[in-house]
């Protein structure tokens, strides 16, 4: 039976400021290197500051080249910026075209399509929507149009922010709007995924662990392979808070999920770290 291995990574953070990150990344890459899957996933969040500081990026990218595995990226906010939301919860950088633009020519394409072991995998760039930019209703017809020939194959999504909490109608509240895919388009989204046999979306964003089955369709939130944010007051707890990556092994019809941590990953406590008057959310 023809099995595909894929292992996920996400919100690496990485930047030459913090080499702590770093150490967190090379364990990780470590990991890939005694495992060897077919594919690895970042979902966004490789750099700390990538709309302010394009040597993050850079240093991020050239990271990740040297891990010993084909690897795909997608973009998170700590690279071209974040989502304007309904409820206008303030945003520290908004998404913006130069800094995807910036990202793609750095890191790779922010959206893909391939299939492998009887599934289709889709990736999004998921901080375009609700931007109003010419490559959100790009990104929507490109997307309608892979989605037509999925022809009846189980779908597995990547995309750096969750979809939601708990419910497609999970209300949008200020204090958390930036953590999940926001409103509208999350609605629209949800309802051009209908069309298919969605079977697993895979995110990161939250820096927490979480595997939950919702309508037959399992949603695994990555944990970061950087940092925790240890203070309940600061980030409530939704899942684990804890560093690691998530292990998947396809086969037609069916995906078996592994969590871990690759060996020496520390839980650095985002608090203890040094930022030197830079910002972070997640």
């Amino acid at each position: 039976m023809s099995v595909f291995r894929l292992t996920q990574i996400t919100d690496t953070h990485l930047s030459p400021r913090f080499p702590a990150f770093t150490q967190n990344f090379d364990r990780v890459a470590a990991h890939l290197d005694a495992t060897r899957p077919d594919l690895v996933i970042n979902t966004g969040d490789l750099a700390f500051d990538g709309p302010d500081r394009p040597d993050d990026l850079a240093f991020a990218r050239a990271r990740h080249d040297t891990l010993p595995v084909e690897v795909r990226v997608l973009p998170g906010n700590h690279d071209i910026g974040d989502n304007p939301t309904l409820v206008g919860a303030p945003l520290l950088q908004q998404a913006t075209e130069e800094a995807r633009q910036r990202f793609i020519a750095t890191c790779g394409a922010d959206r893909w399509r391939f299939d492998a072991a009887g599934w289709s995998f889709i990736g999004l760039n998921s901080l375009i929507l609700n931007t109003g930019l010419a490559s959100e209703a790009e990104q929507r017809d490109w997307l309608a149009g892979e989605l037509a020939t999925v022809r009846g194959r189980p779908l597995a999504l990547f995309l750096h922010k969750p979809l939601f909490r708990d419910t497609p109608d999970d209300p949008e509240l200020a204090e958390t709007s930036f953590r999940y895919v926001p409103l509208p388009a999350r609605s629209d989204l949800i309802a051009m995924l209908n069309s298919v046999d969605l079977r697993l979306v895979a995110c990161g964003h939250v820096h927490q662990r979480r595997d939950v089955m919702l309508a037959g369709v399992r949603h695994i939130w990555a944990p970061s392979a950087a940092f925790i944010i240890r203070s309940d007051e600061k980030q409530e707890p939704i899942g684990v808070k804890e560093v690691g990556l998530v292990e998947y092994a396809f086969t037609p019809d069916h995906v078996e999920v592994h969590h871990l941590r690759a060996a020496g990953q520390v839980d650095i406590d985002l608090a203890t770290v040094d930022l030197s008057a830079t910002q972070a959310s997640a």
